[in-house]
């Protein structure tokens, strides 16, 4: 048997217990000097005003997420048009995720679980801010009830985002204190259940106004519930509870928000937008100055804050350089600028990092000549920030002893609209043999002028330029090192309230005030044909076939053909890349399968030319997150 020095014992015992008694009353203990705690700071006026507050900065969070929402769509993909369109025999090709919809879209993608993390984040935030105002003696009954009325609306919004991606979801309405492992999946019907019920209160507690810019006002809950109406009156796979009615009930809260006279529709579209001078060298708007009007809009019925940097302060992207929590839509939408004689990673014209690139459809969706959209959403000219030259010996095919300089503000390259192509050589710049621009042109039809590509073949263009640049959320002046504008991210306005009740009157709505379909439609139509309103905008017939130039259609509606398509691709030129909507109009339309296969090229493609999207894809996986964390398992989404 071992022997032990009880000396050596006590003594041991008797550090440790000293160890233990010094720990207790040092690190170990919390120590809260203010001793406030959410039991006692959230049951005051300020505290409650400072919790309703935390529930708006997550919303930049979640609507920064936009790779779900717009990606793998029939205006919006990951990857660029020009593979499939230049090398249509490349069999090794392979899209996104979310535009090829293969098995790599699966529950183990981050940008669902990111998204999926965040509105339950923000889910709890609101059911936090709707628990505790019963405990609120000291705040005046009005200002506490609007308080209620925001947070019922944000959550309702986060509810709203997850059963459009996910159906059948969690619905927790209480504020989550402590773990837990089970977790229960509420019946998508449900879920709108609540979430109009909710809407319909917080359209009681919300005022018309709010002095608060970025807060939510009784229009803001009008116009989501509109929407929420519309959805669940197309009633997905028979799962929402939806009826006809609902599309009624869509249509009168829109005519409502239209007769309300607060949110009229610019009479310019472009003042929606930051002013931005197309050559950058040009340009004489400030940061502030550029978002100015944009910001002010009256149309503008929700929007996310940005350029208050000390509105709702919280939790979004934050730059290192200004310490600026900002917008990043001007960064992350397609194009750049063309190579030739560019600043290199200069706020001239900013970095651009694409995560949505324009399909060559959406482009040939527009009339470029007669709807001011087309040039207010792209810049088809790029310009030399300084002097520089290209030199042409190592093109091919067409290589030549030929060096092109450029002074600055000299165009380096143009993309001629879909319905204006080049037809003889001359048109075109001098990197190819006969060309008289001093400038790269392109063109939807053959980029190169050798016809379409082979994958074997190689093409090397110092001059060219693949696409325009996505223009309609630039802002001027930021910091490269920023990558972040101080636009509000307007996320509801009043021209698709007048698409929505066209929506709502072609599926069977009654009690319009303003007339038949067309008649909403048009007025969104007629503002963005500015001085050419009435008159017939001509749009490709086939957007997906960039061969074809002649064969063009009216996209001006009457009673006799106004449909559902027509309305989706009205949606689209009006409101590209806002809202985070596309996929989930493709969805609640039924046309997310049709569209996508009809208009993203890497949708068709698949996977070695086999489509791959199916029914199952109208739903998202449940990410794998929560299937791990989660006692008995949740049911994943059928098909995955």
């Amino acid at each position: 048997m071992k022997k032990y020095n009880v000396k050596h014992i006590i003594l041991s015992l008797t550090i440790v217990g000293l160890l233990l008694a010094g720990c207790k009353k040092t690190f170990l203990d919390e120590y809260n000097p203010s001793n406030r705690t959410t039991d006692n700071y959230y049951t005051n006026a300020a505290g409650y005003e400072s919790l309703v507050v935390s529930c708006y900065p997550l919303l930049r969070d979640i609507t920064q997420q936009r790779v779900p929402f717009l990606n793998g769509t029939d205006m919006f993909s990951s990857g660029g048009w020009g593979g499939l369109l230049i090398y249509p025999t490349q069999t090794t090709q392979l899209g996104s995720a979310y535009d090829s919809y293969d098995l790599r879209l699966n529950a183990s993608l981050g940008e669902l679980q990111t998204l999926w993390d965040l509105l339950y984040k923000e889910i709890n935030r609101c059911n936090a801010a709707v628990e505790r105002s019963t405990g609120v003696t000291d705040m005046v009954d009005s200002v506490k009830n609007t308080r209620i009325g925001e947070a019922k609306f944000l959550r309702s919004l986060s509810f709203f985002w997850a059963v459009q991606q996910w159906g059948d979801i969690p619905m927790p309405l209480k504020e989550t204190t402590t773990g837990s492992l089970e977790v229960v999946k509420t019946p998508a019907k449900d879920v709108y259940t609540q979430i109009i019920t909710d809407l319909n209160d917080a359209v009681l507690k919300l005022p018309a106004t709010q002095k608060d810019a970025g807060r939510v006002t009784k229009g803001a809950a009008k116009f989501l519930l509109a929407r929420v109406y519309l959805t669940r009156g197309w009633n997905f796979n028979n799962s929402l509870g939806g009826s006809a009615a609902d599309f009624t009930s869509a249509l009168a809260l829109c005519d409502d928000l239209i007769s309300s006279g607060l949110y009229p529709m610019e009479t310019n579209w472009n003042n929606l937008w930051p002013i931005h001078n197309k050559n950058p060298k040009a340009e004489t708007a400030t940061v502030a100055s550029s978002v100015a009007t944009a910001n002010a809009s009256k149309e503008v019925i929700f929007a996310i804050q940005y350029a208050n940097a000390l509105a709702y302060n919280g939790d979004a992207n934050m730059s290192t350089s200004t310490g600026l929590i900002g917008n990043n839509m001007h960064t992350v939408f397609s194009g750049g600028p063309s190579g030739p004689a560019q600043e290199s990673r200069t706020s001239t014209y900013n970095r651009f990092l694409p995560q949505h690139n324009v399909t060559w459809a959406a482009y040939r969706m527009f009339d470029p000549q007669m709807d001011v959209r087309y040039e207010g959403t792209f810049n088809s000219v790029s310009y030399a920030t300084v002097a520089g030259s290209v030199s042409l010996a190592s093109n091919k095919p067409y290589n030549q002893s030929l060096t092109v300089t450029y002074k600055i503000g000299d165009t380096t390259a143009v993309v001629y609209p879909w319905n204006r192509p080049t037809t003889t050589v001359d048109q075109l710049g001098v990197n190819i043999p006969g060309g008289k621009k001093n400038y790269a042109v392109a063109n939807t039809i053959d980029l190169f002028w050798v016809g379409k590509l082979t994958a074997t073949q190689t093409v090397t263009d110092n001059m060219a330029w693949g696409g325009p640049i996505f223009w309609k959320f630039w802002q001027p002046g930021i910091l490269y090192g920023d990558g972040y504008s101080t636009f509000n991210d307007p996320l509801f306005r009043s021209a698709e309230v007048y698409l929505m009740a066209a929506e709502a009157i072609v599926k069977g709505a009654t009690g319009a005030k303003l007339g038949t379909a067309d008649v909403y439609y048009n007025k969104v139509l007629d503002r963005a044909l500015g001085s050419n309103a009435g008159k017939d905008p001509l749009c490709a017939a086939n957007p997906a076939n960039v061969n074809d130039v002649t064969t063009v259609a009216s996209y001006r509606a009457t009673p006799y053909n106004i449909n559902i398509d027509m309305i989706l691709d009205e949606y689209g030129r009006e409101l590209l890349g806002e809202g985070n909507e596309r996929w989930f109009q493709l969805k609640r339309t039924g046309k997310l399968i049709e569209r996508a296969l009809k208009y993203n090229g890497w949708t068709t493609w698949g996977v070695a030319g086999t489509k791959q999207i199916d029914t199952k894809h109208l739903l998202r996986p449940i990410p794998q997150g929560m299937l791990d964390n989660s006692n008995p398992r949740i049911l994943q989404n059928p098909g995955y």
